[in-house]
């Protein structure tokens, strides 16, 4: 009887168990896939106060049948005259990454995936220091900056959980194929809409930031993200 019950709980728990999402197994509601600009403002918080210290704009775009592009441009107020622009190309049918760019005052980057590889370079424009990237990489992952964007093209739904394989390069840590986590998927309301509250995380800063992203469930539209960084807050939201 206690073999029954020990085999029961094993199975019971492999049961609820989510599967590792990948470009092999992910299925992406493609009709909220469309092309798209959307804009928001980012705002620091400490306490019940709230500052603007800059704006975010999001693009989506068809570039043909198969190819997605992914193009977010951010101003922060600080800096108005210089911009940050990262645009990533993935495939529309399972968001597999094909290219990231990332250009900012701080350092240019460029990657390029391959099947089992990724080239490109890393220029540090402090140091004047350019990594050229040559890493061999197990098959199936997204990449870093695409993987928040295929959220909202899930097929949520309460209480879903899961992890992800993602490609992030980083100079100093060069973790490559490391894990994104969506903790926790709640339905609720955000100004008169249903929203899904999708709660995320990643291993780029250790799973020391938290993300939770407010999904229109109507339209997929990012209405709002709340981020804890280690204990400093910041939100999004959306303006139209």
């Amino acid at each position: 009887m206690r073999i029954f019950l020990i085999l029961l709980i094993m199975s019971s728990a492999n049961f609820f168990a989510q599967k590792s999402l990948s470009p092999k197994n992910v299925k992406l509601e493609s009709k909220f896939i469309k092309n798209e600009t959307s804009n928001a403002v980012w705002y620091a918080e400490k306490g019940d106060q709230k500052m603007e210290i800059g704006k975010v704009t999001t693009q989506v775009k068809k570039v043909d049948k198969a190819t997605l592009l992914i193009k977010t441009t951010v101003k922060m107020n600080q800096a108005p005259e210089t911009l940050w622009v990262d645009s990533t190309l993935v495939k529309i049918s399972d968001f597999q990454p094909i290219y990231h760019s990332s250009y900012n005052s701080m350092r240019d980057m460029t990657l390029k995936f391959e099947k089992n590889k990724v080239t490109g370079y890393y220029l540090d424009k402090k140091t004047q220091k350019k990594d050229n990237i040559n890493e061999n990489v197990s098959a199936g992952y997204f990449d870093s900056n695409s993987y928040p964007g295929l959220i909202r093209f899930l097929p949520l739904k309460e209480h879903y959980s899961t992890e992800m394989p993602i490609y992030d390069y980083n100079p100093s840590a060069k973790k490559g194929v490391i894990k994104a986590y969506i903790e926790d998927v709640n339905k609720g309301e955000l100004n008169g809409k249903n929203v899904w509250i999708v709660k995320t995380t990643d291993d780029i800063q250790d799973r020391k930031t938290i993300v939770t992203y407010y999904i229109d469930t109507a339209t997929r539209e990012v209405l709002k993200q709340n981020i804890d960084s280690n204990g400093r807050k910041m939100v999004m939201e959306s303006v139209k």
